[in-house]
């Protein structure tokens, strides 16, 4: 959904003479993630606990809060948005074991929709003939960096919007290899739907999805974070001589998988034959070997064929939320600092007053950008980018969130989850280490409570067990990381309510947060005594 266009809206004015204009910036951009942070206080999801704590924090106290610009009814704005596109909004991921070809395949088919220039692309072509990298000019369509190019891998998670007759695309572009999952993870917090990429080639298909390729982790992130449609691209089926066999063998040996374990629907399932290389059943399919079999959809026919994301009106009425990605200094429209993040829950408008965590500094919003277009106001679901006066920048870190600042979002260290146990080969015990990835933040975490284990079918196999074993399908627990962090209940926000649970370079569990436990529980509870 585009918003109303404009370089200055009211109130307040958007200096049109500012020099740090935003619309130069390139079509693609990438995510980045670290894993460090320092927040001093823990806080429950109740809301009089959470502006009590704001309130009292640190010097905010003091601190003179701008006046709020005059904001309008965000239903009202939406309804009266005479530019909106009309088309549907999906943010898709690629994802897939490492040496896919997923950027070559999604680089190609910008390449084929008219969204890369032919004068772009032949430059693509000579440079990597130069270095004996012939093969890799679609994917430098995406893969942006020098050392993206001089490695031959996809590092970082690479946004780029494109159109179909139906649909804004918004794909994201993940790395394969999993020294950079950590960045897969972030890009598959953002997305609707997904495409699993894999390799027809013989041996290939077998080292992704099976012997601890990425194939098969990756399915169960993206269904563990809630993406619930997914296309199967089978790629390189060209090296295969178009094998209508290969295919149904990669197809019958995925299905199985994606249904019984990953948990999608097999109506939600579908798989294409193609070549990134060579475009073939990309955009249209002219090969005899391929139309000898098949005559189904194209990829971008089935893209077009997803069924729409609706998104819920109610979240869009719910406090202001966003997990800041990324932040620099200056911005347009008289700010000082611009910040770069997907608004996970309410709106926002130019002129309003927001509130930084964990610094607890407040800020006003003088300019937003909804993929690079200066806009009045953006909803749940938008990617923007948004600047701001207030704060110094060294009060921001990668762990930040910008949210409502009469209702901020809350932020701790313990929660109370429910977790679904993968193939763990270490019983998890209380005091387990292990990794949590929440949004684009991780951090140090262990488990502190095992509280209630299940079996598959749901009915509880054991209270207060003694640890976790491969037994088990789920479990109630309590865990307990390093350092506090933003987030929310799964009933609350969907989206905030998520996370993933790694150990030594595996994913072992996802989950939800079932209640934010807040410092002072426990010695309530032994004075209630």
């Amino acid at each position: 959904m585009s918003k109303n266009k404009s370089a200055s809206s009211t109130p307040p004015p958007v200096n049109k003479n500012n020099n740090n204009q935003g619309s130069s910036k390139p079509k693609v951009i990438s995510l980045s993630v670290s894993s460090s942070t320092e927040i001093k206080s823990e806080v429950s999801n109740s809301k009089e606990s959470i502006n009590s704590q704001v309130k009292s924090s640190g010097e905010t106290k003091k601190q003179n809060i701008p006046k709020s610009g005059k904001l309008q009814d965000i239903e009202i704005l939406m309804k009266n948005d005479s530019n909106q596109s009309g088309k549907e909004r999906l943010n898709l991921i690629v994802v897939g074991h490492v040496d896919a070809g997923k950027s070559t395949l999604m680089g190609h088919l910008l390449t084929l929709l008219g969204d890369v220039n032919e004068r772009t692309i032949q430059k693509y072509q000579r440079d990597a003939e130069k270095i004996g990298k012939g093969s890799f000019a679609y994917a430098w369509v995406l893969d942006e960096t020098e050392e993206e190019r001089d490695r031959g891998v996809t590092m970082n998670v690479a946004i780029t919007k494109f159109e179909t007759e139906k649909r804004e695309i918004f794909l994201l572009d993940s790395p394969g290899h999993k020294d950079f999952i950590t960045h897969m993870i972030t890009g598959a917090f953002q997305a609707d739907a997904a495409i699993l990429v894999v390799n027809a080639k013989t041996g290939d298909f077998e080292t992704g999805f099976d012997s601890g390729g990425q194939t098969r982790e990756h399915t169960l992130l993206i269904r563990s974070l809630g993406i619930q449609q997914i296309i199967v691209a089978v790629n390189k089926l060209d090296t295969m001589n178009w094998s209508k066999d290969r295919f149904d063998e990669i197809k019958n040996r995925l299905i199985g998988f994606l249904t019984s374990t990953a948990g999608f629907s097999k109506n939600n399932i579908s798989f294409i034959p193609c070549s990134g290389l060579i475009g073939e059943n990309l955009v249209k399919r002219e090969d005899p070997n391929l139309c000898s079999w098949y005559n189904d959809n194209t990829l971008i026919q089935q893209i077009d064929a997803l069924e729409t994301v609706v998104l819920n009106k109610e979240i869009i009425k719910k406090p202001f939320r966003m997990a800041i990605s990324d932040f620099y200094n200056g911005g347009f429209g008289g700010a000082n600092i611009t910040v770069n993040g997907r608004i996970e829950s309410g709106s926002i408008q130019i002129g309003e007053n927001v509130l930084l965590t964990p610094s607890n500094e407040y800020a006003q919003v003088k300019s937003i950008m909804v993929n690079f277009d200066p806009v009045k106001y953006a909803i749940t679901g938008d990617n923007v980018s948004i600047g701001i006066n207030g704060p110094d920048i060294l009060q921001l870190n990668s762990k930040s969130f910008i949210s409502s600042y009469l209702n901020p979002v809350p932020y701790s260290r313990r929660f109370q989850c429910k977790i679904i146990l993968f193939d763990i080969d270490i019983p998890i015990t209380i005091g387990y280490p292990a990794i949590i990835h929440h949004q684009h933040i991780t951090e140090q975490m262990h488990f502190s409570k095992l509280i209630r284990a299940f079996n598959k079918n749901g009915t509880v196999a054991k209270e207060k067990p003694k640890c976790l074993t491969k037994n088990y399908a789920s479990a109630i627990v309590q865990i307990k990381l390093a350092n506090p962090i933003c987030a929310e209940t799964f009933t609350e926000n969907k989206n905030l309510g998520r996370f993933v649970i790694r150990s030594e370079g595996k994913t072992i569990a996802a989950g939800v947060i079932l209640k934010i436990k807040m410092k002072g529980d426990r010695k309530s509870k032994k004075s209630s005594k």
